[in-house]
């Protein structure tokens, strides 16, 4: 197959997939939307306890850098502002 005949084969899919889908009234496509989130939702897997724990040192663990990292910003900003507008008025 060449690419343009990959390509127009595309574009007659998708086509046809937009009409069918305009072609649908708003309760199908509300139960196709809430048939789609189960067939996700089937899919989800559970976590064990091990990687529950794990996940949660390594997010509790980025958020205390991230702090460092504003409060390193701050202070470095709050000193700059200092040495450029002077002492603040206490």
């Amino acid at each position: 197959m060449s690419s343009t005949e990959i390509e127009e084969g595309n574009g007659s899919v998708e086509h046809a997939k937009s009409d069918r889908a305009a072609k649908r009234n708003l309760f199908s496509r509300i139960a196709l939307f809430i048939q789609q989130v189960i067939a996700e939702l089937k899919k989800v897997v559970t976590p064990t306890r091990k990687e529950l724990i794990n996940y949660t040192l390594v997010v509790i663990a980025f958020v205390v850098i991230m702090m460092a990292l504003v409060w390193a910003l701050d202070q470095v900003f709050g000193f700059v502002t200092v040495f450029i507008f002077g002492t603040p008025l206490g």
